[in-house]
């Protein structure tokens, strides 16, 4: 049985986890400055935001699930097993993969635009979103206990929303322009 599970939890530990992020940030902010400081401990925190979304069960702990209620491959249905709607946004499931990536995208763009290999790093940051998406659609179909669906849709989907992140990271980079933020011994 997985012991925990639900919204509270899944809260707890995107808190959690952004407070030790933003202890990162203010600890890196003097080797590469605020923006990308924050722009690196924002990134790590959305990743780890992401699993705890996606890896921790939705509807409190679900016990045990069968073998035979277990599926058995991903579904490539697109559109998902869940299309009319999730628990947490009522205008779908496909919204909430799409939107829990966005942050991902944007912070991966201002945490490489202060160096010039940013036009390399950005796409291989992408494909990296993309790879860790699916990797979390892989162990929701190996790990039963947890409850989730495996889902060709919901790649799609973080794929798209990383995409979305990266080019508002791209307005933001021209606003806050990462690059000439010098780091400083002040802090």
């Amino acid at each position: 049985m997985f012991p925990v599970g639900g919204v509270g939890v899944m809260l707890v530990g995107a808190a959690l986890t952004g407070l030790l992020c933003g202890l990162l940030g203010l600890a890196l902010r003097r080797t590469f400055g605020p923006v990308t400081a924050f722009a690196l401990a924002g990134l790590a925190w959305s990743v780890l935001v992401i699993a705890c979304v996606t890896l921790i069960p939705a509807n409190g702990a679900p016990g045990i699930v069968s073998a035979e209620g277990r599926l058995a491959t991903c579904s490539f249905d697109i559109g998902g097993p869940a299309p009319d709607g999730f628990w947490i946004f009522e205008s779908g499931q496909r919204l909430l993969n799409t939107v829990l990536f966005v942050p991902s995208g944007a912070l991966l763009v201002l945490a490489a635009a202060r160096w010039r290999a940013a036009w390399v790093t950005v796409p291989l940051g992408l494909v990296g979103l993309a790879a860790y998406s699916a990797a979390i659609e892989k162990t929701q179909l190996e790990l039963a206990r947890i409850d989730r669906a495996c889902d060709v849709t919901d790649i799609i989907d973080n794929v798209t929303g990383a995409l979305v992140g990266v080019a508002i990271g791209l307005l933001l980079a021209l606003v806050l322009r990462p690059w000439r933020h010098r780091p400083d011994a002040r802090y």
